[in-house]
């Protein structure tokens, strides 16, 4: 599932190829791509110009030149694509927004192969959408206040990991970059917040941001082409990957084996030996 790295570079490049155009024609193409809670139908941006695009987590918005906005969650493998002359054609495409500027013409393509993204009209308050109210702000925001998360990931007595991925504390961070988090700050996945020193927590947020700004650097990580940039290109941060799905292969740090366990339905990859449970 796409994370805050991926969503960032999707938001980037959106930003580069549609901000400023006029939405001249918005087509929902699948019965689960408009999200039941939407306020209106797709067509009811249609003369709407793009102002800018912003992010909050994983969730990414259009912000529009009228009060609501049009809000998009990749889900597992929604891809925003401008379909281009010449290349092949989306083959999974859910939603379609025709768009101009001046004499320019694009094609927007809301691409979901699984087809658990979605978008949806919304309103704001804040600047913020209805459906992304409840999220926590990510270490790239502006307002985020470290001192106020990290006394709430204090106050809380779970797993660090299922800490990390609960996006009401922090958000954008998923199982990728959770894992490769915890690698960094030699912190066992199951070790209780409760057990942790604020400054060992605070350390912890220091490695998800650092690591996510390399993710963001490298366009992402992909492993299959369910995650591209709206150029259709793939992230290579793949290759940077210290612990997650590396099961089997010799710690960078120290050569011992990487280990997956599972709790919580998600697994979790670490070192044994520098990600000690007790120390």
């Amino acid at each position: 599932m796409p994370e805050l790295p991926e969503v960032e570079t999707v938001r980037r490049g959106l930003v580069s190829l549609v901000k400023g155009y006029k939405i001249v024609g918005a087509h929902d193409l699948h019965p689960r791509a408009l999200k039941p809670e939407s306020i209106a139908p797709l067509k009811s941006i249609q003369g709407a110009k793009i102002i800018d695009l912003n992010r909050r987590g994983k969730f990414l918005w259009f912000v529009l030149d009228r009060p609501q906005v049009l809000v998009a969650h990749l889900g597992m493998s929604g891809q925003f694509l401008i379909h281009q002359q010449g290349h092949p054609r989306a083959k999974h495409v859910r939603a379609q927004f025709d768009l101009t500027k001046q004499m320019r013409k694009r094609e927007l393509v809301f691409n979901d192969q699984r087809t658990f993204g979605w978008v949806s009209v919304e309103e704001t308050n804040d600047g913020v959408p209805s459906s992304a109210q409840h999220i926590a702000r990510d270490p790239f925001d502006s307002h985020f206040d470290l001192q106020e998360t990290i006394e709430k990931f204090a106050k809380r007595k779970i797993r660090i990991k299922t800490a990390l991925l609960n996006q009401e504390i922090m958000s954008g961070v998923g199982n990728i970059y959770a894992d490769e988090t915890l690698w960094r700050a030699k912190v066992h996945p199951e070790v209780s917040t409760a057990d942790l020193s604020k400054k060992k927590i605070a350390l912890i947020i220091s490695y998800a941001t650092e690591v996510m700004s390399e993710a963001i650097e490298q366009g992402g990580t992909s492993f299959d082409d369910l995650y591209i940039n709206v150029n259709g290109e793939s992230g290579f941060f793949e290759q940077a990957l210290a612990a997650y799905g590396c099961t089997d292969e010799p710690c960078p740090r120290c050569g011992t084996p990487i280990r997956r366990i599972t709790f919580g339905a998600r697994s979790s990859h670490f070192c044994p030996r520098c990600q000690k449970k007790y120390r």
